[in-house]
């Protein structure tokens, strides 16, 4: 009987009982096959059903089912009969196959198993993952991940990697008394066959870098192949007025995206001359109840200016911001990004270069390329110690506490060309088709609005000093 093949940093997967057993990295690590061959045989010795999972399973041939099948008849096991949507073993459900998208009923009809495995469980939902947990009640009873992270604010990445994330990138793993994360790629895998190996170094020359070391390497798809803000850049970024020394001073700029769609969440910003010192999200509630809540964040803070996305649905939002603001000194704009871009025959970038009007397709696509110079600045100052005036400069507070979830939401805005070869950015709703499937940056379209600011508020921050590179 051919022998189980398990790589080394999995082995202690085998007899090391947790709540939680955890294999997160790319392509050929073998994760799927060694929890495959570990299942079946802890189903034969210990007498363990494990129910399969998986966020979207359209049918039988989405599941692990193929795989537990080959790894029967490769290790030779008997006592297995594989039927169309389960596997026995002598006569009893051994393994059970659903998708938690569709209802909670797919979880809670696996009750009278002792292992949950959750293979590509990088997509799971909040409600599926919620789920799972309280189903699962026998004593000693685990439940497996299986996952190539696709982004850090993803339910899954926030509740078992990002929690651990120091631990996992210095030693590869994490553990405690709930818990065993390991990190494995394929060149922990001896067991990679050749094919795979030879197609990995193919990939090295023909993918971007951002969607190699996702395949393969199992890091964050945060950057996309046409994002217009690498992850480096906006890492850069976090608190570069201490790491540089320039003080947050000048006006103080609120935004606000009340969303195109009444069912995504609504975002907001809040910037200090180059510094953004908060950045916030609503989940749930109608455009005006959005409009509510950001109205009284910004008065909260005695903002100088307001600014609201005025497409879509945010048109009809005017008299309830001039009613709430009536009675303040705070100054309002409301933002189109379909219009014309600004300074439409004023050149982009220098005398000799094309006009705005030339360059991009409409003001949206104009102020996320400006958001975008604004991190390639802070990124040449904090990386290379140039020096670059701090007013053309970007720096978000590490108080902020959606960072991971905001840095989904830039470094994943792709920009596409028109046919005239105007710079243009995805629409939202391009961004939410395949393969892209990009949440709405409601945030992230906050904090560009926050950055592009009225010109009467531009002027304000004029204020800010320079303290040298400190």
């Amino acid at each position: 009987m051919p022998r189980m093949q398990v790589p080394k940093k999995l082995e202690r997967f085998i007899n090391t009982p947790k709540r939680f057993k955890v294999a997160i990295g790319g392509r050929g690590s073998g994760k799927s096959m060694t929890f495959a061959g570990i299942s079946l045989m802890d189903c034969m010795t210990k007498g363990i059903k494990t129910a399969c999972f998986r966020e979207f399973q359209n049918s039988i041939d989405d599941s692990v089912h193929t795989l537990l099948k080959s790894e029967i008849e490769r290790l030779g096991l008997q006592g297995f009969e594989v039927q169309g949507n389960q596997i026995l073993f002598n006569d009893n459900a051994a393994f059970k196959f659903r998708g938690l998208s569709r209802s909670a009923d797919g979880v809670r009809s696996m009750a009278a198993f002792n292992r949950f495995w959750v293979e590509e469980a990088q997509t799971i939902s909040e409600d599926s993952l919620r789920a799972l947990t309280p189903t699962l009640r026998e004593e000693g009873s685990e439940i497996w991940f299986s996952a190539n992270p696709r982004s850090s604010a993803d339910p899954f990445s926030q509740r078992f990697i990002k929690p651990f994330e120091k631990e996992l990138i210095r030693d590869g793993y994490y553990e405690d008394d709930l818990h065993l994360i390991v990190i494995i790629n394929i060149k922990d895998n001896p067991f990679a066959p050749r094919v795979l190996l030879e197609e990995m170094e193919h990939d090295k020359l023909s993918m971007s870098s951002a969607m190699y070391q996702h395949v393969w390497e199992g890091a964050y798809l945060d950057d996309t192949e046409l994002s217009i803000i690498p992850t480096d850049w906006y890492d850069a970024a976090i608190d570069a007025h201490i790491k540089l020394g320039f003080e947050p001073t000048g006006a103080v700029i609120a935004s606000h995206d009340p969303s195109d769609e009444g069912g995504d969440s609504k975002g907001w910003a809040l910037r200090k001359g180059s510094v953004v010192l908060d950045v916030d999200e609503m989940v749930t509630g109608d455009v005006n109840e959005g409009m509510d809540w950001a109205l009284g964040k910004a008065r909260a803070v005695s903002a100088d200016w307001f600014v609201w996305d005025c497409d879509g649905l945010g048109i009809s939002l005017k008299r309830q911001v001039d009613q709430e603001l009536e009675s303040t000194k705070m100054q309002r704009h409301q933002f189109r990004g379909s219009e014309t871009p600004d300074d439409a025959n004023v050149p982009y970038s220098g005398k000799d270069s094309k006009t705005n009007r030339d360059t991009f397709v409409n003001k949206r696509a104009q102020y996320w390329w400006r958001l975008r110079d604004r991190f390639y600045a802070t990124y040449r100052a904090v990386t290379h110690g140039e020096y670059i005036d701090p007013e053309e400069m970007i720096s978000l507070s590490s108080d902020i506490k959606v960072l991971d979830q905001l840095r989904s939401e830039v470094c994943r805005i792709p920009q596409k060309r028109g046919n005239n070869g105007k710079i243009q950015i995805m629409s939202k709703i391009d961004m939410a088709k395949k393969p892209y499937q990009i949440p709405s940056p409601n945030m992230g379209d906050s904090l560009m609005m926050a950055m592009f600011a009225p010109k009467a508020a531009q002027k304000a921050t004029a204020t800010l000093k320079f303290k040298g590179w400190g």
